[in-house]
């Protein structure tokens, strides 16, 4: 494979309006696997090293745009506007003035095409290395092509493209297709747009005219690709269609890795979550974007990991939901936990069922086992929290501290009344409501004295009975 050297940028088409997704959105906004579609074509580009690259918005473009440059913030991103949808020609045609100036290879991708791989494009670059032309083309195989372009050949030598509305009977025979997918040279592509016209059944300006053109040139390179990858999306059949390709692909990449998935069907794993060898996921678990799991963690079924980092040796029991949540080394979490955004675990702490955090730092080896409430809180190490506490952590207006030491009980169903400091090594007994800080070593109760009286059953029934109830 020869190497590329010449400078590289991208084009993404992104302006058509979807029609046959039958929403409100532009169709190029609708998530697979958590992101917009556009997202895919727009990393490939930027994963080859691209040094611009325009999406050219149209239908909604302010929304394109402001979800596009949310998840690429530091990319070289310009956009282009197509003010009329008239042909894919002129949505190129409409990126020229961004890439004014830009002297190399442009990248011709679309926003609606989310399977397309990294290697492929590869292969599209280096077969135009070895063509020599101007111009490379991704092409496809189909049994059935209806409503393909067709590739045209002569000798072997790829000539010009034919859509299926223009195609004689004999055309329509081929089955290589037009994946729409091009490596072109900057100056020919903008010299070559200029001269296509929309003389077609369409009366649109297709952007299939420039490989006859560059034919003319010299040879078209051409690499072949699986029909699968260049597959759009036009409706939500085939939005959940191609979700369901990628997420096989990337639960695939997992398991060859050294990942256990136990029912690969139903885990839902994002594109860049990172999970380490010996790791065990179960049915049903969703994780998604910024995630990173480390080795040997064990997932149970049904937990939900949202932007969050799990070190090794821990483990998710079932239905517990993490987001934007820090866990370290050797934890047991759930079931049924809820850790919210700011929650930082030293190792070996243990959070069981029903126990909500948020914005809480808790220290090796401390436990909240049972039904309960850790919200802004600094917690020490080898503390214990009984069932049913709760951190009062906001006044309706302000939202204030907790913090407890090292080596800190505090019992059942207790309320810590922040802002609050507990010392360390302090008992807090059951049922105790804590307003003021507890020193060191103390043992704070504020529950009122028990009150036992003997015999009280006995005599309510005979009263009762006096009356005649």
């Amino acid at each position: 494979m020869l190497r590329r050297m010449t400078a590289l940028s991208a084009v993404v088409l992104c302006a058509g309006k979807g029609t046959r997704m039958k929403s409100k959105k532009a169709k190029v906004l609708h998530a697979i696997l958590g992101k917009p579609l556009c997202a895919y074509p727009l990393k490939r580009a930027l994963e080859l090293g691209a040094t611009s690259v325009v999406p050219v918005v149209g239908h909604q473009a302010e929304s394109v745009e402001k979800e596009v440059r949310a998840l690429f913030p530091k990319a070289p991103l310009t956009f282009a506007l197509q003010r009329e949808q008239r042909g894919t020609a002129d949505a190129v045609r409409s990126a020229e003035e961004a890439l004014k100036g830009f002297s190399g290879r442009v990248l011709i991708l679309y926003g609606d095409v989310p399977l397309l791989r990294k290697e492929t494009l590869a292969s599209l670059l280096a077969a135009h290395d070895a063509a020599g032309g101007v111009l490379a083309m991704v092409t496809t195989v189909l049994e059935d092509p209806t409503g393909y372009g067709r590739v045209l050949r002569e000798g072997g030598r790829v000539t010009r493209v034919v859509e299926q509305k223009d195609a004689s009977a004999e055309q329509r025979a081929v089955k290589e297709c037009n994946a729409g997918i091009y490596s072109v040279d900057a100056a020919f592509l903008w010299k070559a747009l200029a001269e296509i016209q929309p003389n077609n059944a369409q009366g649109e300006y297709y952007l299939t005219d420039l490989v006859e053109l560059a034919s003319k040139q010299g040879p078209v390179g051409t690499v072949v690709a699986d029909a699968t990858e260049t597959a759009g999306v036009n409706d939500k059949v085939e939005l959940a269609a191609r979700a369901k390709v990628l997420q096989r692909r990337i639960n695939d990449a997992h398991m060859r890795a050294g990942v256990t998935l136990h029912d690969p069907d139903t885990t839902f794993i994002e594109e860049d979550v990172v999970v380490g060898p010996d790791s065990e996921v179960g049915p049903g678990v969703s994780l998604t974007s910024g995630s990173v799991i480390g080795e040997g963690v064990v997932i149970g079924p049904g937990c939900v990991v949202s932007a969050s980092s799990v070190a090794d040796g821990s483990v998710l029991k079932p239905y517990s939901v993490l987001e934007e949540a820090r866990v370290g080394v050797r934890n047991v979490i759930g079931p049924f936990a809820r850790l919210r955004p700011g929650t930082e675990l030293a190792e070996d702490v243990h959070l069981g069922n029903f126990v909500e955090t948020k914005k809480a730092q808790i220290g090796k080896g401390s436990k909240a086992n049972h039904l309960t409430y850790l919200g802004d809180a600094r917690i020490g190490a080898g503390c214990n929290i009984g069932a049913g506490t709760i951190t009062c952590n906001y006044d309706g207006v302000n939202k204030s501290l907790t913090e407890l030491g090292d080596g800190v009980f505090i019992g059942s169903d207790t309320q810590l009344v922040a802002p609050v400091q507990v010392g360390d090594g302090a008992y807090v007994g059951a049922g105790t409501t804590v307003t003021k800080n507890v020193p060191p070593g103390s043992l704070a109760v504020s529950r009122a004295p028990q009150v036992t009286k003997e015999g009280w059953v006995a005599a309510k029934k005979a009263r009762r009975a006096a009356k005649g109830g």
